[in-house]
């Protein structure tokens, strides 16, 4: 089947197989390293992306589905600031909020579409978006420390049971 999208900002056309997720076609064919294969199932988050500005599970949607629309990988993100880094990374990297790394990139693609929102956001908001992401590592709590410090620094938390 013929499938054309935007990959981190590039027009692409592909022929691919119905049956090819886009985490496949993302990791395998396109060698997109942030897009890691975890478990495969949607359990993980391991290969997040965003679609049209929407952090999906590449492994639980089919390549064709990706038909004229946005995907965006972690390295999507980097570029699309001119090679810098996202205000997500630069907090993870600050405050020293990864381990192994198998997890980051879908952290960060997850994070970014919950900064992309206007409203302030609790505590609570970060867990909940941080609930589809497995650290094998368990660093969840500097993680959450790191994005929550972010929240705070730029004006978008709001206390819990706040409006």
């Amino acid at each position: 089947m013929q499938v054309g999208f935007e990959l981190n900002g590039e027009h692409l056309d592909l022929d691919v197989e119905a049956s090819v997720s886009l985490a496949d076609l993302l990791h395998s064919r396109l060698a997109a390293a942030s897009v890691h294969l975890g478990c495969e199932q949607g359990v993980c988050g391991a290969c997040a992306v965003l679609v049209d500005e929407e952090a999906v599970r590449s492994c639980l949607m089919l390549a064709v589905q990706a038909d004229g629309r946005r995907v965006t990988t972690a390295e999507g993100v980097a570029r699309r600031r001119g090679g810098r880094w996202s205000e997500v990374e630069a907090a993870l990297v600050g405050k020293g909020a990864f381990q192994c790394g198998f997890c980051t990139s879908g952290v960060v693609v997850a994070l970014e579409e919950l900064l992309a929102g206007d409203e302030p956001l609790t505590r609570e908001d970060v867990v909940e978006q941080l609930s589809g992401q497995i650290c094998r590592c368990t660093g969840y709590v500097p993680i959450l420390d790191a994005f929550v410090s972010l929240l705070a620094s730029t004006g978008r938390m709001r206390e819990e049971g706040g409006r």
